[in-house]
């Protein structure tokens, strides 16, 4: 089975009527854990992300403002979340768990969190729901430790990754591409490598046909070392923050598509789950499980090999 990240940390403690469903953590890890996906040896626990490796995406005092709750008035409206105990150190463990599936996908070729993809958090701020930008600390700390020189970040997010373009804009050893709903949060865009800009109610024929259209020549003209892929299942249409209307099968036929290429061109890709509002958390659990299940279709057993387009073993 492919490596998954999972820590019990990641589901933080929220006012009641928080808006935010913060129970599809767990559920989810409960999921792959019923599904046999966690495989023999369960999840791998990452540790939590230490303060200067935090500081290789974001400011210093940003990062002290997180830890230490004293974050200014205007900065916790953004995020969206109290500035508390419970949320820092949620945010600390799902880049620390970014980062091991990151490490973990060098090794295997893939990887999964069951948490991540918090694309809206720039180098001073959080926003949207996002406190560290855990994609953008963990590809400068692979950076950083000669692991990888040349990273791609393929966004499939409904919502643009405006923090993670932010962070590393003019910087050619990351190439952001962000594909998302045009009329969607946030209103102030910022401008990725790539930036596809879909109609509302986009469903799945279209939408797969823009991603065929860029993807083969992307990873080709890219090259990179390691693909982050941010999965977020807010495209769906019974999402409530998402303006698409991709189906279920949908999102298993991205997954494969993303996933697929890149393992066929022996690119190791680490996958993160970002964001999903669905308020059914069993339903929205099993949505954001396409991802593991997806992965753990993609990686043949026979022979080891790796195929790009398996039968998937859930029908949607």
């Amino acid at each position: 089975m492919p490596p998954i990240v999972h820590h019990p940390a990641f589901r933080a403690e929220m006012p009641p009527g928080h808006r935010f469903p913060m129970d599809k953590f767990s559920k989810l890890a409960s999921l792959l854990e019923a599904e046999g996906l966690a495989g023999p040896g369960g999840f791998h626990r990452p540790e939590f992300a230490p303060l200067e490796v935090l500081a290789l995406a974001h400011t210093e005092d940003y990062v002290r403002g997180v830890v230490e709750l004293s974050l200014p008035p205007d900065v916790v409206r953004r995020i969206g979340m109290p500035n508390s105990d419970s949320v820092a150190i949620r945010a600390r463990a799902a880049t620390g768990g970014t980062i091991l599936a990151a490490r973990l996908a060098l090794e295997h070729g893939v990887a999964c969190n069951t948490a991540g993809g918090s694309h809206h958090a720039e180098a001073g701020s959080g926003a949207g729901f996002c406190v560290f930008n855990d994609v953008a600390v963990a590809a400068r700390l692979l950076q950083a430790e000669g692991r990888v020189s040349q990273v791609l970040v393929v966004d499939l997010d409904v919502h643009q990754g405006d923090g993670t373009a932010r962070i590393f804009e003019g910087d050619t050893s990351v190439f952001t591409v962000s594909m998302h709903a045009e009329k969607n949060f946030p209103h102030r865009k910022a401008a990725s490598d790539l930036d596809i800009e879909l109609p509302d109610g986009t469903g799945d024929e279209a939408y797969l046909a823009r991603l065929d259209a860029v993807l083969p020549d992307l990873l080709a003209r890219v090259a990179p070392d390691i693909v982050f892929f941010n999965a977020g299942v807010d495209p769906h249409a019974d999402d409530k923050l998402g303006r698409l209307a991709l189906t279920n099968a949908g999102i298993a036929a991205r997954e494969a598509r993303v996933l697929g290429a890149c393992l066929g061109r022996e690119i190791p890709v680490v996958g993160v789950i970002g964001g999903g509002y669905d308020p059914d958390i069993d339903r929205l659990a099993d949505r954001h499980a396409i991802l593991h299940r997806t992965a753990a279709a993609l990686t043949s057993k026979e022979k080891g090999r790796l195929v790009a387009e398996p039968p998937l073993p859930y029908a949607y």
